[in-house]
């Protein structure tokens, strides 16, 4: 049966048990979507085989050859970081990965002539699939019935033009149903599909760009050019200068481990990894990490109505007949007998068919509702057609007192639609001669905790603009009474000519009706080049474009599978105010990672200026390796993990790298200056190398400590406990356990003759340094402004 003809199969009665078997013994069987995260095996080689692991490795080898064997202490440190970056990942993957399963959207097949529900890898070939308006098309076939099916080919064509599926018609795996429903004979699984073959637009044709991630890259990219040749240059410069080989190997090593910003990169995965979990937890999956970090970038918010603002739920308030003739009951009738005629499946349809019986009119030929046309219609067998939709898209003019009458209606908030008899019935061909008859009036639910989700998102800076498909008017209205500033500023976007200024009109409004899917798209782009962050939440097929355009996509789960395959988020529960959780996920870990990253910066930042000026000095380098682990477990290393998953909601800054070097980089100097001074006295007073390392560990872990309680700020009891912790420790390590650590005793009084009076400097000195940083940073700040106003100028 590896040769599926559509003759072989019946539509009503699809395969058989038997046949299904057969198909998944032969390999005929759909493969399923690839996991939204990595493999417990790609998680251990990513976070094990890394470059800073490797040259831990091999500085481990030279100490060892050296037999100072307490200085490999630091390969502790690396592997600890190691162990925990991959257990929080696989506890993040674990949650994320029962968050897909209840996102994960079913098929409908005809199997045994009845109506099964499986998981699209569980499609077999020759399955009969039944396909509703909003399905995105999972495996390559051909209609075998058509009810009106219309399909978005766009992932395909590039062109976002509907076209209507008649009987033999092929489908392609990757596009959507826009209009109508029907079956489709599967003709080719798996790796034979389309979508395996092409990269599918929908689902890849944008990728979320990590500002945090991308920063962190660049700085690392910088480090891996610098650290191997200054520590091959250095050892070339110790070991020639007279130091004997094992003392040269223990300063490279020494000054390479500084260089290594080791941890933060695995942090800033783990962090995000983390949030993933936690969302999960929140009902909420994330189908992209950085995504988490971008939401939290976000200045606007556009909406499409129902299933943010509203409920989703519709209900039928009433039919109020437009001419004399026309009863209510006869006008219901004529709308039942289009809703089951046409078989539409969206929510308008869902609550007429709940307010009607099916009335079993005869239909000769039906038109489904499409979002680009607005309207649904059907001819029954009588000779009279009908159509039923939006009013301002089946008529070109209507009397000043229908408009009166419709406005009147949609300002107490109804959705107004309108019934009309037209001659003909023609998807392809414009409406000829409609007559009203009636309006039908559609009311809906807004959402309990909707106001005081939309006066958060305003406190906290966060444009919302409504983009909906529905009156302008009614639109409006729901939305001033969810609070939503500025609803007044409303537009009917079907007056709106193809070469209108977008931007102005995106600029000027916050409520958009009657908006056609392509014009979603076009208000999006617009906002985005006037350099806003956009957002856009959405649950049906004419939100795609819109979604795909997006800096950020976001899903109902009970949206469509279409919209659900590209959003960046989807809301398992449906429920728009989950988004706080979000906004302030991206928050902390932006915010949090920002603060965190400065302090292995500094040991980074100070490294690479001592290793650089000792190349030049006939002075061994300052450190052994083990001096170096007090300081990166327990000022850097442990506060960090523990500061990165603090709750941290303020307002993004966009400034990562001045608050990163704001710290960082006074911090540094601070450490340089010190260490020379160190050097100097030694040389002057003939102290040995134990001893003035000793004074170096001291003032350097002084410095990072300010930074570390800098950093700290806002100051809690947890955090306050923190700094005095890893104070206590830190000082416990040089009385207790010197030895090990190679310093000096802290009995020694002559140590702090020298470290008092120096520490007692440290912490002006450092206040003054980045009073100095600041200054050089906003004048740099103010220069590419200008330039950038200069160039804007012309």
């Amino acid at each position: 049966m590896a040769d599926v003809k559509i003759s072989e199969v019946s539509p009503e009665q699809g395969l058989s048990s038997a046949q299904v078997e057969h198909q998944i013994k032969t390999g005929h069987q759909n493969t399923g979507e690839q996991s939204l995260t990595r493999s417990i095996k790609e998680i251990l080689r990513d976070n094990t085989f890394t470059l800073f692991n490797l040259i831990n490795v091999v500085l481990g080898g030279l100490i060892f050859y050296t037999g100072s064997y307490k200085n490999l202490l630091f390969l502790g440190i690396a592997f600890f970081n190691t162990i925990i970056g991959i257990i929080q990942e696989i506890r993040s993957k674990r949650q994320v990965d029962k968050m897909v399963l209840l996102a994960e959207g079913k098929s409908t097949v005809i199997r045994d002539g009845q109506p099964q529900s499986i998981y699209p890898e569980d499609l077999v070939l020759g399955d009969v699939l039944v396909l509703n308006r909003g399905d995105q098309i999972p495996v390559d076939g051909v209609v075998m019935q058509s009810r009106g099916m219309e399909v978005d080919e766009s992932p395909i064509t590039g062109e976002s033009k509907t076209i209507s599926k008649k009987m033999d018609d092929t489908l392609t795996s990757g596009t959507y149903l826009v209009g109508g429903s029907g079956k489709m004979l599967v003709t080719k699984v798996g790796a034979q599909t389309f979508v395996n073959h092409i990269s599918n637009e929908a689902k890849e044709g944008k990728d979320t760009s990590s500002v945090l991630l991308n920063t962190i890259n660049r700085i690392i990219k910088v480090l891996t050019y610098v650290i191997i040749p200054l520590g091959v240059v250095l050892f070339i410069a110790k070991y020639l200068g007279d130091s004997h080989l094992n003392r040269a190997i223990l300063g490279t090593a020494a000054a390479m481990i500084g260089m290594i910003p080791e941890g933060l990169v695995l942090l800033t995965s783990v962090t995000l990894a983390v949030s993933a979990m936690h969302l999960a937890r929140k009902k909420t999956l994330v189908r992209d990490l950085p995504a988490i970090e971008t939401l939290a970038r976000v200045d606007v918010i556009c909406l499409d109505k129902t299933g943010t603002i509203t409920s989703g739920d519709l209900k039928f308030e009433r039919a109020i007949p437009m001419v004399p003739e026309m009863k209510v009951a006869d006008l219901e009738r004529v709308v039942a007998g289009i809703t089951y005629g046409t078989g539409d499946t969206n929510e308008t349809a869902n609550a007429l068919k709940t307010a009607f019986e099916d009335p079993e009119m005869t239909v000769k030929t039906s038109v489904p509702f499409s979002s680009q046309r607005k309207w649904s219609g059907a001819a029954f067998a009588d000779g009279h057609d009908y159509v039923f939709g939006a009013p301002q898209f089946i008529f070109k003019q209507l009397p000043d007192h229908v408009i009166q009458q419709i406005q009147k209606y949609a300002k107490q908030g109804f959705r107004v639609l309108a019934v009309a008899k037209v001659d003909g019935l023609n998807a392809e061909q414009p409406l000829k001669a409609p007559e009203m008859i009636g309006l039908i009036l559609i009311s809906d639910v807004i959402r309990p905790n909707a106001v005081n989700t939309f006066r958060y998102f305003n406190n906290q800076g966060v444009t919302i603009k409504v983009i909906s498909g529905d009156d302008p008017t009614t639109v409006a209205t729901i939305a001033k009474n969810a609070g939503i500033q500025n609803a007044e500023h409303q537009i009917d976007m079907s007056t709106v000519e193809d070469e209108a200024d977008f931007e102005k009109i995106a600029a000027e409004h916050t409520v958009f009706g009657r908006v056609t899917p392509d014009q979603k798209k076009r208000l999006i782009t617009a906002l985005q080049s006037q350099k806003h962050t956009v957002a856009m939440t959405g649950d049906g097929v004419n939100d795609l474009l819109a979604l795909r355009q997006a800096d950020c996509g976001i899903a109902m789960a009970s949206g469509s599978e279409s919209t659900k395959s590209i959003a960046d988020f989807v809301l398992i529960n449906s429920n728009f105010d989950a988004m706080i959780d979000v906004l302030n996920e991206g928050r902390r870990v932006i915010n949090n990672i920002e603060r965190v990253a400065s302090m292995y910066l500094i040991k980074t930042m100070y490294s690479v200026a001592l290793t650089i000026i000792f190349v030049f000095l006939a002075m061994q380098y300052p450190f052994e390796p083990i001096q170096l682990t007090p300081i990166t477990s327990l000022m850097v290393g442990i506060p960090s993990f523990i500061l990165a998953l603090e709750p941290n909601f303020s307002r993004i800054t966009n400034q990562f790298m001045r608050q990163v070097l704001i710290v960082s980089a006074p911090a540094a100097v601070c450490v340089v200056g010190y260490v020379m001074v160190i050097e100097i006295l030694g040389r002057f007073f003939g102290l040995h190398y134990e001893f003035t390392s000793t004074l170096c560990v001291l003032l350097t872990g002084a410095i990072c400590w300010l930074a570390l309680v800098l950093v700290s700020r806002p100051w809690n009891r947890m955090k306050l406990a923190m700094d005095v912790l890893v104070l206590a420790a830190f000082l416990a390590i040089i009385v207790f356990f010197n030895n090990i650590f190679s310093l000096v005793s802290f009995f020694n009084k002559d140590i702090w003759l020298y470290a008092v009076p120096l520490i007692a400097t440290a912490y002006p000195i450092y206040i003054f340094m980045q009073g100095v940083i600041a200054k050089i940073l906003d004048r740099r700040a103010a220069k590419r402004a200008a330039r950038a106003a200069k160039r804007g100028g012309r």
